[in-house]
């Protein structure tokens, strides 16, 4: 989509993606190699190789082991990599978003594959990541819980900033979880839409008509009016900046928000689901 930074193929710099390329381009200097010569070696472009030293682009495992072939073999590149892949923090393309959310003076939210994580209780949360193939360490799962919940303070915190979500009603009726964090999922979003700042939409099932068939959405404003669009998908996100891809993004939102039941009438779902259980 244009205006996107997509960050599958080159993602977002961080310290860590350029302390380690330095360590490439060292390690490469050192044993005499020119980029192009290394890249030949590692079956890599002298341009790919580039990207890689200077933090633009994160290294695959492929790449590691290649280079380690190349460059002696002592361990340290492999070790090197395990703290950049083990960095605490939001996934590289998420970042950026994360950074806007905290400026915001709205956001929009619409989901169909699970909760919005800033509804999300631990419970479910824990859930979410245990479903996750590959498998996290228990370590893994406990600190995204943390940092999961942790970040649903903007809806406290932000109380002049105005959250709205729409999610499908078959997510709640899923039962990720069992029904004990189902019951979970019900009782915070009920919470949460008792908030003044807060509008929450439940998108019926049995509604014949759909603006949003093409997947997810968050939208923003920025405290100088400025629109921006996020997307994301197994991998990679986008950060959508083109006005006119954002306001078409908008307009499909705002066809959503008069589709899905009205803030009473999905509190009132989101009651008899909690009392069903």
């Amino acid at each position: 989509m244009s205006g996107g930074v997509e960050v599958n193929g080159e993602p977002e710099s961080s310290d860590s993606m350029k302390t380690f390329g330095a360590f490439v381009q060292g390690l490469r200097e050192h044993a005499g190699l020119s980029r192009e010569e290394f890249g030949a070696r590692v079956h890599m472009s002298k341009h790919s190789v580039a990207s890689i030293e200077l933090g633009r682009r994160l290294a695959d495992q492929s790449f590691v082991d290649a280079a380690e072939g190349v460059l002696g073999n002592t361990g340290a590149l492999r070790k090197a990599f395990g703290r950049v892949a083990r960095q605490p923090g939001f996934a590289v393309w998420f970042r950026k978003w994360a950074d806007l959310e905290r400026q915001a003076v709205s956001l929009d939210t619409y989901e169909c594959r699970l909760v919005p994580g800033l509804l999300q209780p631990e419970p479910y949360v824990r859930a979410v990541y245990e479903n996750a193939l590959p498998p996290p360490t228990d370590e893994e799962v406990k600190e995204k819980a943390a940092r999961r919940v942790e970040r649903q303070q903007l809806l406290r915190d932000q109380p002049s900033t105005a959250f709205s979500f729409i999610v499908e009603e078959s997510i709640l009726r899923r039962g990720l979880g069992g029904p004990e964090v189902t019951r979970a999922v019900l009782e915070q979003m009920l919470e949460y839409a008792g908030l003044r700042n807060v509008d929450l939409q439940v998108m019926p099932a049995e509604c014949r008509q759909h603006a949003s068939l093409a997947g997810p959405m968050r939208l923003l404003e920025t405290p100088e009016g400025r629109r921006v669009a996020y997307l994301e998908g197994h991998m990679s996100g986008w950060l959508i900046t083109e006005p006119k891809d954002v306001i078409m993004l908008c307009q499909r939102y705002a066809r959503l928000r008069s589709q899905a039941l009205t803030p009473g009438d999905s509190v009132t779902l989101l009651e008899q689901l909690r009392g069903a259980l």
